[in-house]
């Protein structure tokens, strides 16, 4: 027999599934919560009750795979660890360009001369002096580097010589930018580098937790892990490059869908605790993203299914929306529910809870509540940072007892953006208890919240609603209403005609009215002409309405809420290589080699050892992964102009894609 074990983290939950390859089967699934700090808790608990349930030992497990959207989910909230970014050879102003500011969120930058030309060449000598005097300087909070230099892509080699420094020097991981991308455009490759440093913590705790439960159960197959693509990579690879998987919860769950239904066309919308994830299947494939992975507000250079990714799930944080109207907003943050708080910490929520309900007007903090997520004081802090961790040392207070003034509202909101802390407050997953429609965690507590949350006022002065339930029926419609609107955008976006501005059609009084059917002196109807998908485990209990109002066919596939574990061992290893030849003048063929540029007389010669080291470079990195069957694909676009009737070479691009199933040991 073989088995398979996939392994979903996500923001809310861990879900392990086994499926029997030989009968292509799901034998049995589990879920359990995500747990924070310690993620080990939560993976070790999915594997177990699935391997029970299975009645499977861990020995005849022949392949583990493990997908995630932690890394999709840190970026969208803005979290990861703390990082400095070496910029070599850029100027001032290239460093705001690409979200790059917004993505360092004030950690330190350190400009360095150096850099090299489109050709390669050296313009300025590396100052590695000026490099060790600013390592000296940094503060122990750092938990990662960043380095990017003027086209490193050309000529690595001053990237490769401040890692080498920075790593001898502190022991910590170091991303360089051309190990993540040879593609031109140095502001969004150092972007890139840069989530990729904040990252690295964050997915390698992961990896470790897996590892060692693995261990444990005497698991002792490979571990792979699903990149943004929806392509199996091994765990070290993942370790090093952990931004290749942001969206691979998302792809992951492409391949699952698909799996699970045999629809080839359709959109499927995969709702999680943190985001919502829309993507267009077409003849049985996603699309990959041709311009790079864009999570919340960065768009970065990696590799990744053509998926919308928008802050909506059953966990996001409720807002009132200012103004004399008052209605509701979901997201983008990302809460612990009420009802879940109330499951780890009864005696707290509820006795807080009940002190609000006995006072006739709003609580000032809103009924939320800080609970901390780390095992150890953190270090690096500043002066309010440590005043707000000291409260929270003793363990969960309510929002207005940890932050006791303006001041510390800031450093309350670096301590969730470095994942150290996080919010409880009232979200979807809250409505749903309190409206019956799911029973997992503390429903009265979820009543409680609601009930002190409908006391708020709107702009003129009434409360957002009559009681607690009429509220979760209002959360509820809103969820349904910005998933629509999700839907609708990525609609527009991938229709054939071409719409422009989807964002502004979803909205536009001419959809809403045919949504509605109206049906007037104008008679107008909208709706999809693909079916939707549903996955997550909350689909079901939110998306029949939302079909409804599309006028399109919903399809809620059993074992939908763990298509994100079944799509991580359905798919295959893929890796890529791709490189550059340029010409200085007739005779002179450049190709730029990671090793640095070699120049060859003969054009032909020069893509030859191009496309040669490419292979062997794919090649490689798959048979790493356990691929032996290696299958090629080769791309050559080739830049030439005709001069007097002769063609004058410009560049060239180079791409190999190295493809295979990674070898499984198959058990008697």
């Amino acid at each position: 027999m073989t088995y398979l074990l996939g392994v979903d983290t996500g923001g809310t939950y861990t879900d392990a599934v086994i499926i029997d390859e030989a009968q292509d089967r799901v034998l049995a699934s589990a879920k359990a919560l995500t747990s924070r700090p310690d993620l080990a808790i939560g993976v070790g608990a999915a594997i177990d009750a699935a391997l029970a349930d299975a009645d499977v030992d861990g020995a005849e497990i022949a392949m583990v795979s493990l997908s995630t959207t932690l890394a999709t989910n840190a970026l969208v909230e803005g979290q990861g660890g703390r990082i400095a970014f070496f910029a070599i050879g850029f100027g001032e102003a290239e460093l705001t360009r690409a979200g790059l500011t917004d993505a360092l969120r004030g950690d330190p930058v350190i400009r360095l001369s150096g850099g090299h030309n489109h050709a390669g060449a050296e313009v300025v000598a590396l100052d590695l002096a000026a490099l060790k005097e600013a390592l000296h300087s940094l503060d122990a909070g750092i938990t990662g580097f960043a380095v990017a230099a003027s086209f490193a892509t050309r000529n690595p080699a001053h990237e490769v010589a401040v890692r080498d420094v920075i790593r001898a020097a502190t022991a910590k991981p170091v991303s360089c930018s051309h190990e993540l991308s040879q593609a031109l455009g140095g502001p969004k490759r150092a972007l890139t580098a840069v989530l990729n440093a904040r990252l690295i913590g964050m997915l390698d705790r992961l990896i470790t937790a897996c590892e060692d439960h693995l261990k444990s159960v005497g698991i002792s197959a490979r571990l792979m892990v699903v990149r943004g693509d929806g392509a199996l990579v091994s765990a070290d690879l993942a370790r090093e490059k952990p931004i290749e998987t942001i969206l691979s919860g998302p792809a992951a769950s492409i391949a699952g869908a698909s799996w699970l239904t045999g629809e080839t066309d359709a959109l499927i919308s995969d709702i999680g605790g943190t985001t919502t994830d829309v993507c267009l299947l077409r003849e049985g494939r996603p699309k990959i993203d041709p311009q790079g992975a864009r999570v919340g507000p960065f768009r970065t250079m990696v590799e990744a299914v053509a998926m919308r990714t928008t802050g909506l799930g059953g966990d996001s944080e409720v807002h009132v929306v200012e103004g004399l109207t008052g209605g509701l907003r979901l997201g983008p943050r990302r809460l612990m529910p009420i009802s879940l708080a109330a499951h780890q910490y009864p005696d707290l929520i509820h006795s807080t809870l009940d002190r609000g309900l006995a006072q006739d007007i709003p609580v000032s903090d809103g009924g939320q509540f800080v609970i901390p997520l780390w095992t150890v004081m953190p270090v690096g802090l500043d002066a309010r940072e440590q005043l707000v961790a000291d409260r929270l040392a003793q363990g969960p207070l309510r929002l207005g007892h940890a932050v006791q003034s303006r001041m510390e509202s800031p450093a309350l909101g670096r301590l969730v953006g470095r994942g150290l802390a996080i919010l409880a407050g009232v979200t979807p997953s809250d409505a749903a208890h309190a409206l019956g429609l799911v029973d997992a965690w503390d429903g009265p507590a979820a009543e409680k919240a609601l009930t002190l949350f409908a006391r708020r006022r709107t702009g003129a002065g009434t409360r957002v609603a009559e009681n607690g339930q009429v509220l979760a029926r209002q959360i509820v419609d809103q969820l349904t209403a910005q998933t629509v609107d999700c839907l609708l955008q990525a609609g527009f976006a991938e229709d054939d005609r071409a719409w422009s501005d989807p964002e502004a059609l979803a909205k536009h009084p001419l959809t809403m009215a045919g949504l509605d059917r109206h049906r007037g002196i104008v008679q107008v109807q909208m709706s999809l002409g693909v079916p939707v998908i549903g996955l997550g485990a909350s689909a079901a209990t939110y998306y029949g309405a939302v079909g409804a109002r599309l006028g399109t066919r919903m399809v809620l596939p059993e074992h939908g809420g763990v298509a994100n574990a079944i799509g991580a061992v359905v798919g295959q290893v893929r890796m890529h290589a791709t490189g550059a030849v340029t010409s200085a003048g007739e005779g002179s063929f450049k190709v730029h080699l990671p090793e640095g540029p070699q120049t060859f007389a003969s054009r032909d010669e020069a893509l030859a050892v191009l496309e040669a080291a490419l292979r062997a470079e794919a090649e490689g990195l798959v048979r790493a992964s356990g691929v032996e069957d290696v299958r090629f694909a080769v791309a050559r676009d080739v830049s030439e102009i005709t001069v007097e009737n002769r063609a004058m070479f410009i560049e060239a691009t180079i791409r190999v894609e190295a493809s295979g199933r990674p070898r499984i040991a198959h058990t008697s």
